[in-house]
């Protein structure tokens, strides 16, 4: 059995793996129009749809892969710093703001009447103690996992809980 051990040894990381993968599937499609054009069935109805479709097709991977380029260029993508990690940051309270720490066991979403705010209520424990809730307003079930740790930073802006900030923790 023969291996092509230097086959193996390239050495990518996870983003660059990525546009090479996106490259190879927005050239694809283009093959495929090659293929309608070598057959002589570009100007059917069946040959121009299918080739609209597999500019479409290519055209996305590509915007796709320039995206994730122009990202990692600007430091800002998957594979630039973090490695695609969420990085806790501090949340102060600041003047009439508090911060509220636990683990989220629980989010509900109410629905208003119209002209009234959304409200959400969220479950906080700490482990040992007792269950807290709090009263937000909006919608904060994406902002706000279950099972995961948070810090909170909310201010009461006229009896409403206003949502600031969350950091995971």
């Amino acid at each position: 059995m023969c291996t092509a051990p230097y086959l193996w040894h390239f050495n990518f990381s996870g983003t660059q793996m990525l546009l090479i993968i996106y490259a190879l599937l927005s050239l694809i499609p283009l093959l495929g129009i090659v293929l309608i054009v070598m057959q002589g069935l570009i100007l059917t109805v069946d040959g121009l749809f299918l080739s609209l479709i597999c500019l479409t097709i290519s055209g996305i991977f590509a915007a796709t892969a320039l995206f994730e380029l122009k990202q990692v260029k600007k430091g800002t993508g998957k594979g630039a710093g973090t490695s695609g990690r969420t990085v806790p940051v501090a949340v102060r309270a600041t003047g009439s703001s508090r911060v509220e720490q636990g683990r989220v066991e629980n989010v509900s979403f109410f629905e208003s009447a119209v002209g009234q705010p959304n409200k959400s209520i969220v479950t906080l424990s700490d482990g040992e103690s007792a269950s807290r809730m709090l009263v937000l307003e909006g919608d904060v079930r994406n902002a706000l996992p279950v099972g995961k740790k948070v810090a909170i930073a909310c201010k009461d802006e006229g009896g409403r809980n206003i949502l600031l900030d969350v950091s995971y923790v």
